[in-house]
């Protein structure tokens, strides 16, 4: 099977064309913990498959490390349209992508015929508790005090498609994630349990970020996340509604627009290597 890899400020995955590749449908949860693991197979946070689609482009098809699926990923879904433009699937500089039956639409910026960076329309953000999905029937859940590992932590919630939990803290690299994370990802306030963006705001258009991803574990970015914990500073009166976002492996550039609602994420998509494997 051929494949590659590709990262977005370090959130890498395996991408495999879903359109040329034969890929059995049945058992790609095994297949994607064998292609995601970091000793054993090319290693990556999950696999992308990138499919046809009958209400978009292309459709984007997310697999976790662990082999369960996720409805959305705003770094994969960067590097989707890149691999699309840059493989010549297609020679549009503005595409529709959509991922779970969600569509959202992307435009490329091309430099030398080949994509550099990507601004994805991810929507608006949902942010009623039981829509997310959290256990609150409040209409935000903002600052809500939740036990973990006998310890409160003070949550904002905000889906954008996949569920987040922001968490502010002092200081994002004295930060035990490998302890807390995972209490928190499997935490029952959480039924499909939740990403965690851990928040260090350095000033009202600034932040860094550390964040724990459900089903796969600390990464260096996360788009979806970095779009979340943009809605969360707005709701409690943190950060403007426009942010630069500092991750592990980056910058990415978050607007929540005030007239349209809808969250719009701009960061780099990057080719790593393309190579063949034995599934």
């Amino acid at each position: 099977m051929k494949f590659t890899k590709m990262q977005g400020c370090g959130n890498d995955y395996v991408y495999i064309n879903g359109i040329s590749e034969e890929v059995p449908v049945n058992g790609r949860d095994e297949i994607v913990r064998k292609l995601s693991d970091r000793h054993f197979g090319i290693g990556s946070d999950g696999v992308i498959f990138i499919n046809a689609s009958d209400i978009a482009d292309f459709e984007m098809e997310m697999w976790n490390a662990d082999g369960t699926r996720s409805e959305m990923c705003g770094n994969g879904i960067r590097c989707v349209a890149k691999y699309v433009y840059d493989y010549g699937l297609t020679d549009k500089e503005e595409l529709d992508i959509c991922s779970m039956g969600a569509v959202k639409h992307i435009l490329l910026n091309v430099k030398d015929d080949k994509v550099d960076t990507v601004q994805v329309d991810l929507g608006e953000p949902i942010i009623k508790g039981e829509l997310i999905p959290t256990a609150s029937t409040l209409d935000k859940v903002v600052d809500y005090p939740i036990d973990v590992l006998g310890e409160e932590y003070r949550i904002t919630c905000v889906s954008m498609g996949n569920p987040h939990a922001i968490i502010y803290i002092s200081d994002t690299e004295k930060l035990d994630i490998d302890r807390i994370g995972p209490g928190i990802e499997n935490h029952s306030f959480f039924p499909n349990r939740t990403n965690t963006e851990f928040v260090q705001n350095i000033d009202r258009k600034h932040i860094r970020m550390r964040v724990w991803e459900r089903g796969t574990g600390e990464t260096l970015a996360c788009g979806t996340g970095c779009c979340a914990l943009t809605v969360a500073g707005v709701l409690n009166g943190l950060t403007e509604r426009e942010v630069d976002i500092d991750v592990l492996g980056g910058r990415i550039h978050v607007k929540w627009d005030e007239t349209d609602n809808h969250v719009y994420m701009t960061g780099p998509a990057v080719t790593v290597f393309d190579g063949e494997i034995a599934i």
